[in-house]
């Protein structure tokens, strides 16, 4: 049984979980998001992909309440619709609350794990969900169990973060994204901080979770996951979505000359050219 197919029917459902239209965020002079248009569909995989400074990690902190954008609006389906245009009649205290009830919806993977140091694997993954969303410890424990289980790290319980290598510590940020039980989950270039032979391990856990019908936006260099995974890829550049589609189009037969530049440069390395 999957987050998009609460039934166990096995067919994914199709309504917009998130949506967002017109974002824009600037820090100073510098416009890093001038105008983004994203919709995620329950059970779908979007990859955000393209240079760097393109504004990709952005999008994610504005989905996940970390990032105040000066406009635009995000709609999650059954929560909040939130309107941030500077001229907006809601309150400043009622948009933070709006913007609080986002971040409950969703859990981020960040490049770098961010785990508690002083904190035992075990603890870290329980905290969200047991001091933050107040559910029984009992409950939360033996559900972080499990989720150590799954990715292989249920003897890494009583570890502290530093006795584990770049890639466990990663899979135990996952572990800890998904005890938070969230609609939506977001990874922000996972696998970026990790030597090259432990991006594998990391990439088959975020794969598995897309089979399972996660929905999920994430930001990745790795064009080879993104191909496999991806329902649409998102090439951004210099703050804007320069084209959006399947993979097998995006990868296949891009229709920008941006895209195609870009896309010409990263793939060859890939393919052995």
């Amino acid at each position: 049984m999957s987050p998009s197919d609460p039934a166990g029917s096995g067919e994914p459902t199709t309504d917009a979980l998130l949506t967002a239209r017109g974002l824009r965020k600037s820090f100073g002079d510098n416009e890093v998001l001038r105008g983004i248009d994203l919709t995620l569909h329950r059970g779908e995989v979007v990859v955000l992909i393209g240079p760097s400074g393109s504004g990709k990690t952005t999008v994610l902190r504005a989905l996940n309440g970390l990032e105040t954008p000066d406009s635009g609006t995000i709609v999650v389906a059954g929560g909040p619709d939130i309107d941030f245009a500077p001229g907006s009649p809601v309150k400043p205290r009622e948009r933070k609350q709006k913007r609080l009830a986002l971040r409950d919806r969703s859990a981020m993977v960040f490049q770098h794990h961010n785990l508690f140091p002083h904190l035992s694997v075990l603890e870290n993954v329980i905290e969200g969900p047991w001091r933050v969303q107040g559910r029984p410890k009992a409950e939360v424990v033996a559900e972080a169990q499990a989720l150590l289980a799954r990715v292989g790290l249920a003897d890494k319980a009583d570890a502290r973060p530093h006795e584990l290598s770049g890639g466990q510590q990663q899979r135990v940020g996952i572990v800890r994204a998904l005890a938070l039980r969230p609609d939506l989950l977001l990874f922000d270039e996972p696998t970026s901080a990790l030597d090259p032979e432990l991006v594998g391990e990391v990439l088959l856990v975020i794969k598995e979770l897309a089979d399972e019908g996660w929905s999920m936006v994430v930001v990745t260099h790795e064009l080879s996951f993104a191909r496999e995974a991806a329902d649409r890829v998102f090439f951004m550049d210099a703050g804007v979505v320069i084209e959006e589609g399947p993979p097998s189009e995006i990868f296949g037969a891009p229709q920008h000359e941006r895209t195609q530049r870009f896309l010409t440069r990263i793939l060859r390395p890939l393919d052995g050219d």
